[in-house]
């Protein structure tokens, strides 16, 4: 799977972590930044690059790791198209993307370790949008406000 993966300093040593974690597990990364944790950077910047390039097709799924995880969460849902998640257990990261078809998953760097984020990132990746009608109605319901705020196309 292509991953479109950022973070901002204080997600950039998990972050660095998890690339080599994706790599070793067959996934192709798109690094959209940071590289180093020793110059402060601004998490909505790189937010915007992954959540950009998923929806642009350029990557199938993204990932963004900032300090808490809330900050990346805000910025990414502000792309349209986009459905990120801050998910701290495997439950969440599966269930996200099987009911809400959730295609950002978001981590604080901070706040998780690097075990169990290869473990919440499996069930991120492991999951499948189920299509259910009861799934497709609510999600085409979050479409449907996406659209009334956006001035682009929602997919």
């Amino acid at each position: 799977m292509i991953i479109a993966l950022g973070c901002d300093h204080a997600g950039c040593p998990l972050k660095l972590q998890l690339h080599a974690w994706l790599e070793k597990n067959g996934h192709t990364v798109v690094n959209l930044g940071v590289d180093t944790d020793s110059v402060p950077a601004d998490y909505p910047d790189y937010a915007r690059a992954v959540a950009e390039a998923v929806a642009a097709g350029k990557a199938e799924r993204g990932l963004v790791v900032c300090g808490s995880g809330v900050g990346a969460t805000i910025a990414v849902n502000k792309v349209p198209g986009i459905r990120g998640c801050m998910c701290h257990d495997t439950f969440s990261a599966r269930q996200g993307v099987e009911d809400d078809d959730m295609n950002v998953l978001c981590l604080g760097g901070r706040i998780i370790g690097s075990e169990l984020a290869y473990e919440v990132l499996k069930a991120f990746l492991g999951a499948k949008f189920s299509g259910l009608d009861r799934h497709k109605r609510r999600k085409d319901k979050v479409t449907a406000i996406e659209r009334t705020y956006s001035k682009e196309a929602v997919k």
